[in-house]
């Protein structure tokens, strides 16, 4: 067996971070490739453009201490343990119950994070220090058994961009480092979780009309078939999705890179996108999501979306079942295993 290698500092911006067992394994299928070092370097070099994203932002750890063939630890408190240079946010969770969650302001509390085995950061929808009015819509197309990155990114480009058009909306995209794609619409910090949550439900209705039975918005798994299903409840507080830049726990190390709509309209593939070819591709174009949050826009023609559903009597869809249940929320039980009375 050979010796552990030992214990580092590491100058990150001129702030020490220590990095322990630098040559653990995170991701077998890469072997040296994968170690924990190359982990912390892959945040060292993306820090300025993923700081972008998470600046600000309540954010959680999906971190796996054993690398990513072991348990996951998603957590949502940062330990008493953090240095002094992680900054934290106060927030609140729907059960009322509140906590401090990691703030990221500075390089070195990623490279932290990779230290502490943190594999994907998952920022909330809004910034600091109000963090009870998001700041954005975001739009999960998540494709369901039997579809694939392919139909995530049909639906993308061909009917949820020239809706998102169509209403006035600027958008970002990027993979979301598996099958599916996330966009992201910037939006005024005026509005709820539930009203960001009920225009997120409009306009997700609003694709499944356009898109010919390839998508829906339907909660329950057993009624999805073969569709790309818009996770609307992505938009309720205390959910996030993997930031861009983070890498995800595949075999293959991707990265949830950021695009431009015309390459969603190539061959692009989520797994060019990995730890190993990533720092290439950010030579290549730097960062696609630094103008992002230029323009912010009204909730207002979603809102309006929603109003003429509830007249035709399309009311809430079902919260997540860790939630507290909302008054006009339908049955929280599986169609299959509903009563009819």
């Amino acid at each position: 067996m050979s010796a552990k290698a030992p214990a580092e500092e590491i100058d990150v911006d001129g702030i020490p971070v220590r990095l322990t067992s630098p040559d653990k394994t995170y991701y077998p299928e890469l072997g040296a490739a994968g170690s924990k070092r190359a982990v912390v370097e892959h945040y060292r070099l993306v820090a300025p453009v993923l700081l972008t994203a998470l600046g600000d932002r309540p954010t959680y750890l999906q971190r796996f201490p054993d690398g990513i063939a072991g348990e996951e630890v998603y957590q949502k408190r940062v330990p008493r343990f953090a240095p002094e240079f992680v900054d934290t946010v106060h927030v609140t969770f729907p059960s009322g119950r509140t906590a401090d969650a990691v703030l990221p302001t500075n390089a070195a509390t990623l490279v932290w994070a990779a230290q502490q085995s943190t594999v994907t950061f998952h920022p909330w929808p809004c910034t600091a220090p109000d963090v009870d009015h998001p700041d954005e819509l975001r739009i999960d197309l998540d494709p369901q058994p039997g579809t694939g990155f392919a139909q995530a990114r049909d639906v993308a480009r061909d009917v949820l961009h020239p809706l998102l058009t169509e209403l006035g909306y600027a958008a970002a995209v990027k993979t979301s480092g598996g099958r599916g794609v996330h966009v992201f619409v910037t939006i005024e910090p005026r509005w709820t979780f539930t009203e960001v949550r009920r225009a997120g439900i409009a306009l997700a209705r609003e694709v499944e009309r356009r898109a010919d039975g390839l998508v829906t918005t339907s909660w329950w798994k057993e009624e999805r078939g073969e569709t790309v299903f818009v996770d609307y409840n992505q938009n309720a507080r205390d959910r996030t999705m993997a930031s861009a830049y983070s890498l995800r726990r595949t075999p293959r190390a991707t990265v949830s890179t950021p695009l431009t709509w015309d390459e969603l309209g190539s061959d692009v593939d989520p797994d060019d996108f990995t730890l190993t070819t990533f720092p290439a591709r950010l030579a290549a174009v730097g960062d696609l999501w630094a103008q992002r949050r230029a323009v912010a826009h009204s909730l207002d023609p979603l809102l309006a979306l929603a109003d003429r559903d509830a007249g035709e009597g399309l009311g809430d869809l079902p919260y997540p079942p860790s939630y507290p249940k909302v008054p006009g929320e339908p049955k929280r039980v599986q169609p299959s295993r509903a009563r009819h009375d």
